[in-house]
C-alpha cells in the first residue's frame, strides 16, 4: 500500500518501524511476561513525537494526519499490542476530546503536556453495571456553587495506573441519560486506584479500577456541555475505534511476518513446510483479510481527516481488524505447530493480544449494533 502513502507518511512509517524493531521488539516479551510498563520506551516514544501525531503544532502536536496516526500506531503494535494500546488510549481517548471539545483555556493548559508526553492521559466510562450500557452509570457529579463533586468507580480504564488527566462521564442530574464529561487530574484529593486487572494479554499495559471520594472539580474542568457526556463519550470512541483497528492490524501482520519466516526455516518431509500448499493457502488468506482491514482503516482515518462523519466506517474498520486479528494469530499458531503453544515463540503472545481487540472500545456486538442501525435506522 506504499504508493498510497505521502513523502511524509512513508518518512513517519520508516521511522517508526526502525525505532519499534530495533526498540521495543527485543524487551517485549519480556516486559509482557513481568507485567512491565515500558516506561522508558514511552518515554523515547514521545522524544519522536508519537504522543501527539495528529495535533496542531500551536498545541506541541506534530501536526499530522489521522493516517499517519494509524501507520504509526499499527507499526508500534506489530512489534508490542501492549505500547500500541498505550499510545492510542492516550491519544484518542484523552487527547482528542479535549482537542474536539475543550475550551481554548483547557486545551492551551492540558494539550501542550500530553502531546509531548511529559503527562499520559485516559478515558473512564466503563463500571460495574455500565459496560456497553453507558446510560447505567453510577459514578455522580453533584454541584456544588461553583464546584463538581465526584463519587463512585470505574473499571477498565487503559493507562489507568500511569495517567496523570483523566477524560471521566459520570451522571450530572436525575435523569440517567444526564451524562457529562470531566477533565479529572490524579494529585486531586479523594482520587485513588484501586484494582489492577491481570488480563490474559496486553499484559505491559495497565488496567486499573479508578475510585473517587467526594474528588472536588473546579467548574472550568467540565468538558464540552452539561449531559452532553454520552454523545462526547460516542464521538470519542469512534477515534478510539480506528486506534484499536490500527493495533489489530499490527498484531495480524506480526502474524503474518512471522509465520511466513518459520515456514522458510521449518523442514519436514525434506523441504521448508512453506512449500506445501495447505501452508501457502493459510498465508495468502491471512494476508488477504490483513489487506481488506487495512482499506477499511485507512478509509475511515481519510474520513475523519476530511471532517466527514466516519461512525460506521469506523466501526466496520474495528469489526474487521479485530476480527483478522484473531484470525491471523490463530492460523499463524497453527502453521508453527506444537512451537506455537509455547513461550518460545511469539504468536501465542499475538494470539492472546488479539482477543482484547474483539472486546474494547465497543465489542463486536456492538459494532454490528452501530452499522446496522446507521443503515436501517434504529427499531
Amino acid at each position: 500500500m506504499e504508493f498510497l502513502l505521502t513523502e511524509e507518511q512513508k518518512m513517519l512509517k520508516e521511522m517508526v518501524a526502525k525505532f519499534a524493531s530495533e526498540k521495543i521488539g527485543p524487551v517485549a516479551s519480556e516486559n509482557e511476561r513481568n507485567h512491565r510498563y515500558p516506561k522508558e520506551i514511552i518515554a523515547e516514544a514521545a522524544e519522536l513525537g508519537l504522543m501527539g501525531i495528529a495535533y496542531p503544532t500551536e498545541y506541541g502536536g506534530a501536526g499530522m494526519d489521522y493516517v499517519s496516526y494509524f501507520l504509526a500506531v499499527e507499526e508500534v503494535s506489530r512489534w508490542c499490542a501492549s505500547t500500541g494500546v498505550i499510545i492510542s488510549a492516550h491519544s484518542s481517548l484523552a487527547c482528542d476530546p479535549i482537542y474536539r471539545f475543550g475550551t481554548e483555556e483547557q486545551k492551551q493548559r492540558f494539550l501542550p503536556d500530553l502531546l509531548s508526553g511529559k503527562k499520559i492521559g485516559a478515558f473512564s466510562l466503563t463500571e460495574s453495571e455500565a459496560g456497553s450500557d453507558s446510560s447505567n452509570t453510577k459514578t455522580v457529579a453533584r454541584k456544588d456553587g461553583n464546584k463538581w463533586v465526584i463519587n463512585g468507580s470505574k473499571l477498565f480504564a487503559t493507562n489507568g495506573n500511569e495517567a496523570d488527566v483523566f477524560i471521566l462521564i459520570a451522571r450530572s442530574g436525575e435523569n440517567k441519560h444526564n451524562l457529562s464529561a470531566f477533565i479529572v487530574e490524579r494529585n486531586m484529593p479523594g482520587y485513588r486506584i484501586g484494582k489492577l486487572e491481570k488480563k490474559l494479554g496486553i499484559r505491559s499495559s495497565s488496567t486499573a479500577e479508578i475510585i473517587l471520594e467526594d474528588v472536588v472539580i473546579p467548574e472550568e474542568n467540565l468538558l464540552g456541555e452539561i449531559s452532553k457526556g454520552f454523545k462526547l463519550s460516542m464521538v470519542t470512541l469512534d477515534g478510539g475505534r480506528l486506534g484499536i483497528a490500527s493495533q489489530a492490524l499490527g498484531i495480524a501482520r506480526a502474524s503474518i511476518e512471522d509465520s511466513i519466516k518459520f515456514a522458510k526455516e521449518r523442514v519436514q518431509f525434506d523441504q521448508p513446510i512453506a512449500n506445501f500448499q495447505a501452508i501457502q493457502w493459510m498465508i495468502a488468506d491471512m494476508w488477504t483479510e490483513y489487506e481488506s482491514a487495512l482499506l477499511l482503516t485507512w478509509r475511515a482515518s481519510m474520513m475523519k481527516d476530511r471532517g466527514m462523519n466516519y461512525s460506521r466506517e469506523a466501526a466496520m474498520a474495528k469489526l474487521k481488524a479485530s476480527e483478522v486479528a484473531m484470525f491471523c494469530a490463530n492460523k499463524a499458531i497453527q502453521i508453527h505447530g506444537g512451537y506455537g503453544y509455547t513461550e518460545d515463540f511469539n504468536v501465542e503472545r499475538y494470539y492472546r493480544d488479539a482477543k482484547i481487540t474483539e472486546l474494547y472500545e465497543g465489542t463486536s456486538e456492538i459494532q454490528r449494533l452501530v452499522i446496522s442501525r446507521s443503515l436501517i435506522g434504529k427499531i
